[in-house]
């Protein structure tokens, strides 16, 4: 059993040792042939993915064609922090200039619609095709249909962007009235991209109830899960305690339906809830190019992720060599957020240039995971844990530390030095993906 002390595992919560590739990543950073790799997807993973492909490459690091359908990428993290005006928008948005101009990044605007792994043609919505030898699949979510759900009248805000802009302006409207009410979030079940953020983002606004001061006025958290999915000691002080009296979190309870006019929102078990604002986070899908184009044999699974090799994230699919699928599509089983998206991205690139070389693939990767987050507008707190290959079951488990049988480390407490720590956190991510 893989086992770490408490003292390293405490380190890999920092902001710059999270980030730090392994040595055996390291290793990687010698001269490779020329080869052509395609990314679709200029998030943490497949920005990260284009940049260290070239960066490690050397001087005959492979030609790197990033897609994406947007000319920036707005940032899931720190996008609560938008709600109450802690952040703006702009301030979590990032273009591809570095990339270009710094790395040799070849970028272009588009909707990746389809592949052929035969001819290794990918396609675009506007009939373009790109080649390659290599095709790195990063695009995201997507999200199972609800019915009734009308996402312009009610946001998900669950991908950072207009959607986030929609729910600010209806939680300012709401703060703005004097008359009391209810926000309602919903949470799906799990997997779903960064499982801390339903409890995050209730916090966030019963922050603001609270400063406010908006008697009567609560947060209903109806999550589909038998339970609070991270940071359980953290978020259950924050509901009973911190926002006792604010926050009303109700667990195994699944979104049926929605009326997206009078703000209702129907349950599987027949009971309604009506709000004054009400953010529904649907159940996750892979992105529609992982999703439609045969990367995901059972679309029913609980995981709705991609089977993957870790070792390189290569799809092992039938006749899809050749494909990767990093951030929150594939279906390690890790957890799914930018964090972990970066560090998938930094084993894969290496896997490709070793692969590009005719080298063996790194038998040992590690990825490690952690995610600072708001409890109040001045404290914070985090989680920590580290996953790593394991050749017996061929997949990532967490790493175990001796007196944490779990894998997973959570902050004793929310604190004013965990709150700036988010902001050292995460502007070293922004800049080991897009700088």
């Amino acid at each position: 059993m893989n086992t770490l002390s408490r003292r390293h595992f405490l380190k890999l919560a920092g902001a710059s040792a999270a980030l730090a590739a392994t040595p055996s990543i390291l290793r990687a950073q010698s001269a490779t042939s020329n080869g052509r790799v395609v990314v679709v997807g200029g998030g943490f993973g497949g920005a990260t993915v284009a940049k260290y492909l070239r960066l490690w490459g050397g001087a005959n690091a492979p030609q790197v064609t990033l897609v994406d359908a947007n000319l920036k990428h707005v940032s899931c993290i720190l996008s609560n922090m938008v709600l109450d005006n802690t952040r703006s928008l702009s301030s979590i948005t990032f273009g591809y200039d570095n990339l270009q101009t710094k790395y040799g990044v070849k970028f272009v605007q588009g909707k990746a619609t389809s592949f052929d792994n035969v001819k290794k043609l990918l396609k675009l919505a506007n009939g373009t095709t790109l080649a390659y030898d290599h095709l790195v699949l990063s695009p995201g979510i997507d999200f199972k249909p609800i019915p009734g759900l009308n996402f312009s009248k009610i946001p998900h805000a669950w991908q950072a962007g207009p959607q986030t802009t929609l729910l600010q302006q209806q939680l300012q409207q709401f703060m703005s009235s004097s008359s009391p009410g209810n926000v309602i979030i919903t949470a799906p079940l799990a997997p779903i991209r960064c499982p801390i953020g339903p409890y995050e983002r209730a916090c966030t606004v019963a922050d603001m109830i609270k400063r406010k001061g908006k008697p009567g006025s609560k947060v209903i958290l109806l999550d589909a899960n038998p339970g609070i999915m991270a940071e359980v000691n953290t978020f259950t002080t924050a509901f009973n305690k911190t926002f006792a009296g604010i926050i009303d979190y109700r667990p195994s309870v699944q979104v049926a339906s929605v009326d997206s006019d009078r703000r209702i929102v129907q349950t599987t078990t027949g009971s309604e809830f009506q709000a004054s604002v009400l953010n529904v986070i649907p159940a996750h899908l892979a992105g529609a190019i992982v999703r439609t184009n045969g990367l995901v044999p059972d679309l029913t699974a609980a995981n709705w992720g991609a089977p993957v090799n870790p070792l390189n994230y290569e799809s092992t699919v039938s006749g899809m060599s050749g494909v990767h699928i990093i951030g929150d599509s594939q279906g390690t089983g890790m957890s799914k957020g930018g964090h972990v998206a970066n560090g998938e991205a930094k084993v894969c690139a290496d896997a490709i240039l070793r692969m590009l070389k005719g080298e063996a693939l790194d038998m040992g990767p590690t990825v490690p995971a952690a995610c600072f987050n708001s409890v109040t507008s001045t404290t914070g707190s985090w989680l920590s844990t580290l996953f790593a290959y394991d050749p017996v079951t061929k997949s990532m488990i967490k790493v175990k530390a001796p007196d944490n049988p779990t894998g997973t480390f959570e902050a004793p407490a929310a604190t004013g030095d965990n709150y700036e720590r988010i902001f050292d956190w995460s502007a070293n991510l922004f800049a080991d993906t897009f700088a």
